[in-house]
């Protein structure tokens, strides 16, 4: 499996579900990617993370996984590319160190954004934010599926360019 016509293939059967599902952004749905399914088989979160690698943008120095899915997303993409990985909470937590982003510093680094469903664009932009406080250098984001809901114009009008791997059109039968 390693051409984006198999994967599309493999994502839509291992993950798409009909049904009535409530989203992150609060929208009602009658399709879901149930993410979880493709992120635990391991071939095929490998042939994802080795396609999506090969559209990080030049001068990347860090890549931030968003909690909980652009984490292994983001895992496997650091390990074939060797770029540092930071692990992004949705709120710092608050014993230990109390970090937001764990793992590899991010202040003053071009970094990209991981995640693995988008669909308004919401936790995007708010992590971006979180992490351009903190000194982060962000204009691009990818994700594995595109829902075409919306959120790459709203990054967009963030400053943050979405690249994504698989749109929901390219699963459609």
């Amino acid at each position: 499996m390693g051409n984006h016509e198999d994967i599309a293939k493999k994502v839509k059967e291992l993950c798409y579900l009909t049904g009535t599902f409530k989203l992150r952004s609060g929208i009602t749905s009658h399709e879901y990617f149930d993410k979880y399914q493709f992120e635990s088989q391991p071939e095929v979160l490998y042939a994802i993370a080795t396609e999506l690698c090969k559209m990080i943008p030049e001068g990347t120095e860090v890549l931030a996984g968003l909690e909980v899915g652009g984490i292994p997303v983001a895992t496997i993409m650091s390990q074939i590319s060797k770029i540092p990985v930071s692990f992004v909470r949705k709120k710092a937590k608050e014993y230990g160190t109390a970090k937001l982003a764990e793992g590899v510093s991010i202040k003053g680094k071009k970094v990209l954004i991981v995640e693995d469903v988008v669909t308004s664009g919401g936790q995007v932009i708010l992590s971006t934010k979180d992490l351009r406080d903190l000194g982060a250098d962000i204009s691009y984001a990818v994700c594995v599926i595109d829902r075409e809901q919306g959120g790459r114009e709203k990054l967009a009008a963030e400053q943050i360019e979405l690249i994504s791997l698989l749109k929901k059109s390219d699963m459609a039968d």
